[in-house]
């Protein structure tokens, strides 16, 4: 059969599956002969193109017969039953396999997949060692010191795996991650722990490459120079509300009948004013010192009375620019009687009160941290080691604070307390030999405690799980579960909201959205954060009033404030604060009408029913379509475009040629019924002056008419969308993607969550009590 270059391209990784049918050629499943008409829909359709050397699309037949039967290869197979029976396979262009024969590989596929018996034992897989990402490293330092910034928003952005971005495999440790990490470190010991005498103040001082991106031009002697009025500025972490000194080195030169003038700004509100006297070769000192609250602040020097007088016959006293050389800041400075902050207290929890009890005290403050931060129980010689750095402070001078400090420093650039870390224990007989695992061996309770925290925390565990794990209860399943459902009502599982639901709806992309305001005037900033908070209070009031997941893709409420019911057209809703709001009608309901999902799913000038069919195949239906050939146009994105009519009707022209209509046959249905939803959600009537045709067929058959239709038939396959959510709650769970031997884990994931009245909160305890979640590969 004959295919474009394109066609060519998606049919290959199909084809690829499909072969293993191809047991006409040795005539044999792996059981016995494959049925007469699977036999006669491979050989007619298929295994004329794809053999030897010459096979079209780099396919050849031989090679997939080695990889062994349906049972083996189950995903694809899956795949390929699914192309076939929903008429993309062949291409409409090419000669088609009768009812029967399409029935019969369905059933034949079937049928061999039913043969894996998930009673046996099973792989669990083997999970990367796993670098915590920046929402995992920000949430661990808020609860381990107990200094709630950002630290990492600094850090650079952490690659994506399988749809999430804390997947082992993909989580690097560039040098420039390395090096932020160190002053990350220094930072946080510095926000935790007050170093208590004059003598132990810090001071960071910004100069050369630290003042590179702070603003004005690069001065003779490393400084940044200022040849008009502007500013000098650098983002600096003040550890808490303190006393502070503020210092800027710099010099001028001078011109006119007034000295320069510079100002020592925070958050660009002046500090204090300075003449600037000190000439080049004679660098000057202007600093401000008071009380000055702790976060993440803007220093700036700027320079405020530019002179400029060419004629002057003095060519000295033509121009006024300034040069700052560095800015430093000293502090916090304490002051006798000011209180100790929280982090201070939960790191440094006992002082020595004479020098004999250094080791002790020291000993036991390090030996809690450190248990905590490596979130596992610790050697004494990791502890000893801690405390040694510790005593070099105290001989070199340093306060009994600054030591713990410097401590604290080591362990948080240490890769114990940067990776989770799972070791393989194997068993060994009495000679010490390896025995075989083959079903995988039970990770720790320690390493339990890590995998259930940081699955619905996105943090460390807490006091209770440590505890848990230390009485070795933990892998108890009533205990389990228990722990489960504590975990999900506790307020830190919002980081399960932001970082599952937010990377599997996509709604990280609402933050870089940027719809042509011209088109769309109701947009702007409160209503992209209302159409964020929306979307987040649906998923967890699902999660924790434990009700059906099937609500995410119909039910008749949703959670608004004014500014988004306005966008809706909801009448009764007024004020910023959101509530649930009963819904009629099914326009709304679910996430495939909330204006958060149908933005991203947007181009910027207007709706897209490939994108957001993509959507609903990729995130509820668990078929996502393959990726479009490269030689294939663009549609025109606005109304200049080549093409005129509704965006349905140059869709159709568009997919009229024979490399697109495949894909866009399973693409474009969902699409279209979302089509009376304009780029940034609001419903319309009509597109371009002419009325919108939302009806549609599916390529299983079923045709409907607008959003509340193909909700209602999205419904009806409920067993596809739990197999979905399922699989991508466990990816992102184990830190891993799925293969072969997790389809068992799926099949009994999603007979649990059927059983349970389809609850979201069963599915989170299936996965936790499930092998791969509490076992690894030996």
């Amino acid at each position: 059969m004959m295919h474009s270059p394109g066609m060519t391209k998606f049919l290959a990784p199909l084809l690829a599956s499909f072969v293993a049918i191809a047991v006409p050629l040795r005539a044999q499943s792996p059981d016995g002969p494959a049925p007469e008409p699977v036999r006669e829909l491979f050989t007619r359709f298929c295994v004329s193109c794809h053999q030897g050397d010459q096979a079209e699309g780099g396919f050849d037949v031989a090679k997939l017969l080695a990889k062994g039967p349906p049972s083996t290869n189950r995903k694809a197979w899956n795949r390929v039953k699914e192309n076939v029976e929903g008429g993309l396979m062949p291409p409409e262009d090419n000669p088609q396999p009768t009812e029967d024969q399409v029935a019969a590989l369905a059933s034949w596929v079937d049928a061999e997949l039913k043969k894996i018996d998930c009673g046996a034992t099973v792989d669990p897989g083997r999970v990367t060692i796993r670098r915590l990402n920046r929402a995992e490293y920000n949430n661990t330092i808020r609860d381990l010191v107990g200094v709630d910034f950002q630290p990492a928003d600094d850090f650079p952005s952490d690659d994506v795996g399988y749809g999430f971005d804390n997947i082992g495999d993909v989580l690097s440790l560039p040098p420039i991650l390395m090096e932020k990490y160190l002053a990350a470190a220094e930072t946080i010991a510095a926000r935790a722990i007050v170093a208590a005498g004059t003598s132990e103040v810090p001071v960071k001082t910004y100069e050369g490459p630290d003042l590179e991106n702070a603003g004005g031009t690069a001065a003779d002697d490393d400084g940044r120079f200022l040849g008009t009025n502007g500013e000098i500025a650098l983002a600096h972490d003040f550890p808490r509300d303190a006393s502070y000194v503020v210092r800027v080195h710099a010099y001028a030169h001078q011109a006119g009948d007034q000295p320069a003038r510079m100002a020592i700004k925070l958050d660009g509100k002046t500090l204090q004013s300075f003449d600037v006297k000190a000439v080049q070769g004679s660098i000057g000192t202007y600093e401000f010192q008071g009380k000055l609250r702790g976060g993440r602040r803007r220093i700036a020097a700027e320079f405020l009375n530019d002179y400029w007088e060419p004629e002057n016959p003095d060519p000295s006293r033509r121009d006024r620019n300034l040069v700052v050389q560095s800015i430093e800041v000293q502090g916090p400075i304490g002051a006798k009687g000011d209180p100790l902050p929280a982090s201070h207290k939960l790191v440094v929890f006992r002082r020595p009160s004479k020098p004999e009890e250094f080791y002790e005290c020291t000993t036991e403050v390090l030996d809690r941290f450190l248990r905590r931060a490596y979130r596992r129980p610790v050697t004494g010689g990791e502890v000893s080691k801690l405390v040694r750095l510790a005593d070099l402070a105290r001989e070199n001078g340093e306060s009994y604070e600054r030591g713990i400090q410097l401590a604290v420093q080591a362990v948080l650039a240490s890769p114990q307390f940067l990776f989770r870390v799972e070791l393989y224990r194997p068993k060994r007989d009495k000679k010490g030999k390896v025995l075989e695992a083959p079903g995988g061996v039970p990770i720790n309770d320690f390493e339990l405690a890590s995998r259930l925290s940081y699955f619905l925390w996105s943090s460390m565990p807490d006091d209770e799980l440590f505890r848990l794990a230390l009485d070795g209860k933990l892998h108890e399943e009533a205990e389990l579960e228990k722990q489960a459902r504590r975990m999900i009502r506790d307020p830190k599982s919002r980081a399960f909201v932001e970082n599952f639901a937010g990377q599997w709806l996509q709604l990280r992309n609402l933050k870089t959205a940027n719809p042509d305001r011209e088109q769309f005037k109701s947009f702007d900033e409160p209503l992209r954060e209302a159409m964020q908070k929306e979307s987040e209070l649906f998923f967890a009031s699902i999660l924790r009033e434990d009700r059906s997941l099937l609500d995410f893709i119909d039910c008749d409420y949703t959670f608004l404030n004014e500014r988004l019911a306005t966008h809706y057209g909801v009448p009764g809703v007024k004020g910023p604060e959101f509530r649930r709001v009963k819904l009629k009608g099914g326009d709304r309901g679910g996430l495939i009408t909330q204006a958060s999902v149908l933005t991203v799913t947007s181009n910027p000038s207007r709706t897209s029913p490939v994108k957001r069919g993509k959507w609903v195949l990729e995130q509820i239906l668990g078929s996502p379509p393959p990726p479009p050939p490269p030689d294939v146009p663009v549609l025109a994105d606005d109304a200049k475009g080549p093409l005129v009519g509704t965006l349905r009707q140059r869709m159709e022209q568009h997919r009229s040629n024979p490399s697109c209509a495949s894909c866009h046959a399973r693409l474009d249905p969902p699409g279209f019924g979302l089509e009376n939803y304009d780029a940034v959600g609001a419903w319309r009537d009509k597109d371009g002056g002419l009325p919108i045709d939302a009806s549609a067929q599916l390529p299983t058959g079923e045709s409907f008419r607008g959003p509340a239709e193909l909700k209602a038939i999205l419904k009806t396959r409920k067993s596809e969308f739990v197999r979905c959510l399922g699989e991508k709650m466990l990816t992102y769970a184990l830190g891993r993607g799925l293969e072969d031997p997790d389809a068992c884990t799926v099949d009994a994931l999603v007979k649990g969550v059927a059983a349970d009245d389809y609850r979201l909160s069963r599915m989170v305890l299936e996965i936790v009590k499930s092998e791969p979640f509490l076992k690894r590969r030996g």
